[in-house]
């Protein structure tokens, strides 16, 4: 067989992810405005937001689902690679702004900034904003796993910890005399690239190259997990000490895939920034680290295609349900959390792959006894001798 049954999953969804990256920009610029197929302006990047998170969703699942790292600080990478993008997109404006200063943005002018700090030099230029959307988050991943994973910090002190560093980078960014806009963080972007942000055709390449990113992510992500690497992450899950026992460096397995899995974090925020049109503190807050939990838990960890499916639905459901009962969304969450641990505890994807291998097991144990029944009802001596010897053991 040229696929496995996991390997011809992971392709049908990365082909169907990649075939939504074209129809969806396809059917907003071409099918005209009315028409039942057209995809309107404004569902383009909320649509394009739905697979920032189904992104940062698999992110999470790489160290959580395939090594058993329970981070609830997965939304600081997030936020890190948003503000790097958004660090980017505020050099774009130039003298274009309400202070219309070609060198600092309105924000610094407010708060009397006389120069642009050292840390903002560079991100004039897109090629260097997009380095700094890997290094910033994988550096920062890098430094605290080094620590953290060779003191053997584990279980739920490691959860606490990472969403320690959350918070402290949330009380950071809020401070005006950190450079990057305070309580208001950073908005009002022009331009990506040359190209107005708020174009049509803009915002369906932003959609496009999110769904590109999210097929890419899927691929890269299938590759580490089906390795022997990949197979050994889930030995370090199951059974850390057994692993570390026949040798293998349990601390630097799980300090490349928490890098790896932030520099993915990283990119799913840069790609969210210029859709949404803003990027603030806010974002480090540990509840949505949480709800990252909740979107990986909801779709099934430890399967890759369900942190996607999972992080879609969830946020398609809060879209609904908070225009129409917004003060009881938080409640809503916490009960699909508690429901889907008591009931679906292998997320919807998992639970249909139990079933459909439990449906395949007893398909297979149903052919044999009909087999062996024909067999005793053609031969019945046949039959009888092959179970004499049986008995008389």
């Amino acid at each position: 067989m040229l696929f496995s049954r996991h390997e011809k999953k992971t392709v049908w969804a990365i082909g169907l992810i990649l075939l939504v990256a074209a129809l969806v920009p396809l059917s907003n610029l071409l099918i005209p405005d009315g028409n039942f197929l057209h995809v309107p302006d404004h569902l383009v990047p909320l649509l394009g937001k739905y697979l920032c998170y189904a992104l940062l969703a698999l992110a999470l699942d790489l160290v959580w689902g395939y090594c058993g790292i329970l981070s609830l600080g997965h939304g600081a990478f997030f936020a890190l690679g948003g503000y790097a993008m958004g660090m980017y997109l505020m050099r774009q404006i130039g003298d274009r702004g309400v202070y219309a200063n070609p060198l600092l943005p309105d924000f610094m002018v407010f708060l009397n900034w006389n120069e642009l700090p050292w840390y903002w030099y560079g991100f004039n230029h897109f090629a260097f904003a997009a380095l700094m959307v890997f290094l910033v988050p994988g550096i920062l991943a890098f430094v605290f796993g080094w620590f953290a994973f060779r003191s053997r910090v584990t279980g739920v002190y490691l959860s606490i910890i990472t969403q320690a560093m959350t918070y402290a980078l949330l009380l950071a960014f809020f401070r005006n005399e950190m450079g990057f806009g305070g309580n208001n963080g950073l908005t009002d972007f022009k331009e990506i690239l040359g190209y107005n942000v708020q174009a049509s055709g803009t915002r369906a390449t932003l959609f496009a190259a999110t769904a590109i990113a999210l097929a890419l992510a899927l691929l890269l992500s299938s590759a580490i997990v089906r390795s022997k690497y990949g197979k050994v992450l889930v030995g370090v899950r199951d059974a850390e000490s057994r692993t570390r026992f026949l040798g293998y460096r349990v601390e630097n397995m799980k300090l490349f895939i928490f890098t790896v899995s932030a520099m993915m974090a990283g990119v799913a925020g840069a790609l969210y920034v210029p859709q949404v049109g803003i990027i603030n503190p806010g974002e480090f807050a540990p509840a949505n680290s949480i709800e990252v939990v909740i979107w990986t838990a909801v779709g099934g960890r430890g399967t890759l295609i369900g942190p996607i499916i999972g992080a879609v639905l969830v946020n398609f459901g809060k879209s609904i349900f908070t225009a129409a009962f917004p003060e009881f969304w938080l409640f809503a969450l916490g009960a699909l959390f508690v429901a889907t641990t008591l009931f679906l505890p292998k997320g919807v994807v998992g639970t249909v792959q139990q079933y459909l291998a439990r449906r395949q097991e007893q398909k297979k144990a149903d052919a044999i006894e009909k087999a062996y029944q024909e067999k005793a009802s053609a031969k019945p001596d046949a039959a009888l001798a092959t179970l004499e010897p049986q008995a008389a053991e």
